[in-house]
């Protein structure tokens, strides 16, 4: 019996579900029960009414999932799969920041521990942090952590009195601009879409910037039929997937001899870790009840304001 079938039948023998993000490698996505953003995903498996949660993903994307199921068993098959922008805002460090800025609003991006999301207000994804921003009262003033290029994005659209904490994704800092443009010399035609993690420059010569999600809504919706996509080359299945018509040219990094502008955090699950993860039910994420309680409030206090807003 090969993987896929041993994992299908352990998937309906334990009531699981596999979840798995957008910049997983192609086998896990076309298994995976739910593909998509990481919060979208928690959210996704919290409606289910799956026992365990296998999720495809990296560390904090599995504590989200925990938070907002917190009686699911919540697996990772790896838990060395990571996330460099989550490790560039460490709680204690991220702690003593806030305490530092008395009577600012602390808004953090879903990437981040649930640690650092229990000493935030409100959570918001790449999709959602700009309208967020924009609905503070005028005169509210900022911490916006971890990501500096997202946080500076949302500046630059606001012009709101923002402190940014300095941290970054490590493949959105990777891709070079001057290759990029070359590619675009090369094809007029086609239409740059960028991550607001990727650094300002590119930003400023991408025709759509948008979190993972919205980049394949808007290739999908787009009349045009090729396009420059300047983030993780992971989203380029379901791109090609849903646009089998279309053609889809990975930006390419600073640093040619490497894959740089691939997350190998990302790619460090595969069908073998999912299989096993499933029968040996972990490595399991495990949070303290309390720390539970505290992450979970800034994240509500955004899905009620994306309620609200109708997004």
């Amino acid at each position: 019996m090969n993987l896929v079938k041993k994992i299908n039948n352990l998937r309906k023998e334990k009531k699981a579900v596999i979840l798995a993000h957008y910049y997983q490698k192609d086998e896990v996505q076309k298994i995976a029960d739910f593909v998509g953003d990481s919060l979208a995903l928690s959210q996704q498996a919290a409606k289910t009414d799956a026992k365990i949660i296998v999720f495809a993903g990296v560390h904090f994307m599995a504590e989200t999932a925990k938070i907002l199921s917190p009686n699911k068993k919540v697996i990772l098959p790896d838990l060395e799969a990571g996330c460099s922008l989550a490790d560039s805002c460490p709680e204690a460090e991220f702690k003593k920041f806030v305490n530092k800025h008395p009577g600012y609003k602390v808004i953090s991006y879903v990437n981040t521990t649930a640690a650092v999301k229990a000493v935030s207000d409100i959570v918001c994804t790449s999709s959602n942090a700009l309208k967020i921003i924009e609905s503070l009262p005028k005169d509210e003033k900022i911490i916006f952590a971890p990501d500096k290029n997202l946080g500076e994005y949302i500046h630059s659209k606001t012009g709101r009195d923002m402190i940014i904490w300095n941290g970054s994704c490590h493949v959105h800092e990777q891709f070079s601009l001057e290759r990029i443009m070359e590619i675009k010399e090369k094809y007029p035609d086609a239409e740059i879409i960028s991550h607001p993690e990727c650094n300002k420059p590119i930003q400023i010569i991408s025709d759509f910037v948008g979190s993972t999600s919205a980049l394949l809504k808007y290739a999908m919706k787009s009349s045009k039929r090729r396009f420059i996509v300047v983030t993780e080359p992971g989203i380029l299945y379901e791109m090609k997937n849903n646009c089998p018509d279309k053609e889809f040219i990975p930006a390419p990094p600073t640093d040619l001899s490497c894959a740089c502008s691939e997350c190998q955090y990302m790619k460090m699950i595969d069908l073998e870790k999912i299989y096993l993860s499933l029968y040996q039910e972990k490595p399991e994420i495990v949070l303290d009840k309390k720390l539970i309680r505290k992450a979970r409030k800034p994240i509500e206090r955004m899905l009620k304001f994306s309620k609200d807003k109708g997004l």
